[in-house]
């Protein structure tokens, strides 16, 4: 190829040809939403609501709308843990299972699965890659090393050449109102 990259930028709409250099082994995810953005359940120019507690107001929306769900109060992968219906012209978005768990947003995933083993035009799915021993991430258990830390004192790293006369004495005011006074 002329350039390696990790990312294609192909709007809805487009054609761009690339070259994939499958060389290494494993299960890679394909990860493509643009169609998604303005297909199916995907909207625009919302505001996050993540951190929102939404239980008042989802509560008398429930009186008017019954099922009806909040999304994006933690993020999406809240949305892994249960399916409900969706319209029929509507790509579901959370249905993947992988070797560790929900693929959150499975929908919009393609896997491709290298393999050294699968022969040219072997089509047929060769199950979820094997990791080589000690290649998986696991938690450690075992005793925790005393951190790096600078023997030297502190301090100024470059002393000033040229001092004021008089020491300057800075004054800060918050803000009184307004963003949580922060």
């Amino acid at each position: 190829t002329r350039w390696y990259e990790v990312t294609t930028d192909v709007a809805v709409g487009q054609m761009r040809q690339i070259e994939f250099l499958a060389d290494e082994e494993g299960d890679w995810a394909f990860h493509c939403h643009k169609s998604h953005h303005t297909m199916n359940a995907m909207g625009h120019n919302v505001p996050t609501l993540i951190g929102v507690d939404h239980r008042g107001i989802a509560k008398k929306i429930n009186s008017l709308i019954p099922d009806y769900m909040v999304m994006g109060e933690r993020g999406m992968a809240d949305m892994t843990e249960m399916e409900m219906p969706i319209p029929d012209n509507t790509a579901p978005m959370m249905t993947g299972e992988g070797p560790f768990g929900s693929v959150e947003m499975g929908g919009m995933f393609s896997v491709l699965k290298v393999r050294r083993d699968q022969k040219p035009g072997d089509y047929s799915n060769p199950g979820w890659f094997k990791h080589p021993e000690g290649t998986v991430a696991h938690e450690y258990t075992g005793p925790l090393a005393e951190p790096a830390r600078f023997k030297s004192e502190g301090g100024q790293s470059m002393p000033r050449i040229q001092k004021p006369p008089t020491p300057t004495e800075v004054k800060v005011r918050k803000p009184s109102s307004g963003h949580e006074n922060h």
